[in-house]
């Protein structure tokens, strides 16, 4: 079903936690009332100019905002366009993860949750979550699939030198969809002590919403650092997407302009191979982890195991409010092959000397396909996170 995009009434979710027909919340009864509380208390803090100073202070002083806006002058000769990075990857713990974890947190102690847990694809998630419980001195267990532990190995010794256990996760494809299966097991068995912090715009309800809200400080900078650049705002957004924070963290505050916004997913070996993460480009409607939301699935509704090269898209599903910006029309979901992401990785490392992570790497080898389409324009395109966490993956697929 496709819905006409209406600027003016952009107020998503409803108070059901739906996006149109995605979201909602598809929990065990067990985890109902902690959701309900959640919300709640998160409503609450939303509203509260304490809680927003201490978040906006943190963000500030710990995780180092705001990131620059940073003009990509021999990336942009080579592209035919004016390329702005928004410098995710300058963030403390190298992602953006950290904006989202330090709001979590935050609302875990308002809460009097002493025990926190999350789930990580390719770890940084993790060690932003590992790293604010340390400031905070907090109980912190982060859930891994035993494929990305081994692909991640830096991240994983990062987080366990931070205090934090690790938790190698076995079952399924060993990646991220088998992380959270795994933390929302122990969420059941723990409510009452035990604070989530999911990592991306997924889950049920509010987590999409709440992370939102907190990485929405990505696109709030951008569209401010622009402004006072050109007096304009640009012509282009550009975001990876897999379960799609980064994305919508730069995309939301733009939602109500004419900026053009496109997300890149991860399409592996290729869209004929069955061996990528493209979710909203090959995938159908259907629930996974408490959400309805676009989702890789064969004949009979089964999950399918989703490849990238970067583990941080390895995942079968995305956020509900990129599905109904999908749905609406306001977004393009496009593509970038891991040989395209490998590519983009080599370009903005050899034309400015920034080496980013595999999942932005992505977004940089769209825009190398597909640069006669930004010919002239003005591009902001979110630089998520930094490359040294994917060194060893690169050295596998590069021989320089």
């Amino acid at each position: 079903m496709k819905f006409a995009w209406a600027a003016k009434n952009y107020r998503w979710p409803d108070r059901r936690g739906r996006f149109g027909p995605y979201g909602g919340r598809f929990v065990p009864e067990t985890l109902m009332a902690a959701l309900f509380e959640l919300e709640k208390e998160y409503l609450k803090a939303k509203k509260d100019s304490k809680f927003q100073f201490e978040w906006k202070r943190a963000l500030a002083d710990y995780a180092g905002r705001p990131s620059p806006l940073f003009f990509a002058e021999r990336a942009s000769k080579e592209l035919g366009c004016r390329l702005y990075l928004k410098r995710e990857d300058l963030n403390h713990t190298g992602a953006h993860k950290i904006n989202n974890v330090l709001g979590q947190v935050l609302l875990a102690l308002q809460m009097g949750k002493p025990r926190i847990i999350a789930e990580t694809g390719a770890g940084q998630h993790g060690l932003a979550t590992a790293t604010v419980c340390a400031k905070y001195g907090l109980e912190c267990v982060v859930y891994m699939g035993e494929a990305d532990v081994l692909r991640q190995s830096a991240n994983v010794y990062k987080m366990k030198l931070l205090g934090a256990a690790v938790v190698p996760v076995g079952s399924g494809s060993k990646t991220l969809k088998d992380a959270v299966n795994e933390t929302l097991r122990d969420w059941v068995t723990n409510v009452r002590t035990t604070f989530y912090v999911v990592g991306s715009v997924v889950g049920p309800h509010p987590y999409p919403m709440m992370v939102r809200d907190f990485q929405s400080v990505i696109g709030q900078e951008a569209k401010g650092q622009f402004l006072k650049f050109q007096k304009k705002l640009p012509d282009y957004l550009a975001a990876c997407v897999g379960g799609g924070s980064n994305a919508i963290g730069l995309f939301y505050p733009f939602l109500k302009t004419k900026v053009k916004m496109v997300g890149v997913e991860a399409a592996g070996l290729g869209l004929s191979s069955n061996h990528h993460s493209a979710t909203l480009t090959k995938g159908h409607p259907g629930v996974l982890h408490g959400s309805k939301s676009y989702l890789l699935q064969d004949s009979n509704g089964q999950v399918k195991p989703p490849h990238s090269i970067s583990a941080g898209l390895d995942y079968p599903g995305v956020g509900p409010e990129h599905s109904f910006l999908k749905d609406s029309g306001r977004v393009e979901y496009v593509t970038a092959t891991d040989k395209e992401a490998l590519e983009g990785f080599q370009f903005l490392s050899q034309t400015e000397g920034i080496i980013p992570a595999l999942e932005p790497a992505h977004a940089l080898g769209y825009l190398l396909e597909a640069k006669r389409r930004f010919t002239g324009s003005s591009v902001i395109l979110c630089l998520s996170g930094r490359g040294d966490k994917d060194m060893g993956i690169v050295q596998k697929h590069l021989n320089l």
